[in-house]
């Protein structure tokens, strides 16, 4: 397989538990998008590419019968394997799918596009899908209008060097119009409720490039974390925190 960036590879290898437990589920509502807009019925053939560790396929998988996932990290895999069984997870990467020419009608990336958002991806979204396929890519996406949620930001931040991200919108230089329409916006508001233990302290330590940080620094990282969630009014002896987000999801046609 073409090689992963290293923030993915060694991050997430380390973190894939944790990953598993802190990262937001999606809002109910993105189910009627899959259907309405996507199109996805029984009969839709899907591929859930970067699956990680499943939270979006166990979405999917109540939409079709016909999911197929693709995730290229060993460790992300075996959680797939406990959180999602009977849906089938093949290694590969968005570069090299070990699939046929028009097996998909839909392909989704959830949280991972950032990561490959290159003309070889497209190209190969393109041979899977038929014509007329169409590609779904979706993030949740920080809410930071809310101060500890721009603070928590202003934390992981300096960390970040190259890691591919979707905030600098750097994905979208893919899209040339020569395989597929510019991709088309929807939204959704989201809330990941839970202790703060879960919703910041282990979704911000599976972040990548933290996750792969030298022991030194992420204990630093994981310190300041925790020093907000003790002094900031808003989250102080929370036993329950509300981390709000905007799911953001976008449509892009297969073209010929």
């Amino acid at each position: 397989m073409p090689p992963v960036h290293d923030a993915a590879q060694t991050g997430f290898s380390r973190q894939a538990q944790t990953y598993t437990q802190g990262r937001p589920t999606y809002p109910v509502a993105l189910s009627s998008w899959l259907q309405q807009t996507l199109m996805i019925d029984r009969q839709t053939r899907v591929i859930d590419l970067g699956a990680g560790t499943g939270k979006f396929t166990r979405l999917l998988q109540p939409l079709t019968d016909r999911l197929i996932a693709v995730e290229p990290i060993d460790a992300m895999r075996q959680e797939f394997a406990k959180s999602v069984p009977g849906i089938e997870v093949l290694a590969g990467t968005a570069q090299a799918m070990p699939l046929s020419a028009a097996s998909a009608d839909v392909v989704l990336c959830a949280q991972a596009f950032h990561w490959f958002a290159d003309a070889q991806a497209l190209a190969q979204i393109h041979r899977v899908l038929t014509p007329g396929g169409r590609l779904g890519l979706v993030w949740n996406v920080r809410d930071e209008s809310v101060d500890w949620v721009a603070a928590i930001t202003r934390i992981i931040t300096p960390y970040e060097g190259d890691t591919p991200r979707f905030h600098t919108g750097q994905w979208r230089d893919a899209f040339d119009g020569s395989g597929f329409t510019a991709p088309e916006p929807t939204s959704f508001d989201h809330t990941h409720v839970g202790s703060a233990e879960t919703v910041i302290m282990d979704r911000f330590l599976s972040v990548s490039f933290i996750a792969s940080l030298p022991p030194a620094e992420k204990a630093e990282v994981t310190q300041q974390l925790r020093e907000l969630i003790q002094t900031h009014p808003a989250l102080r002896g929370q036993a329950s925190i509300a981390f709000p987000y905007q799911t953001q999801a976008y449509l892009c046609h297969r073209l010929g």
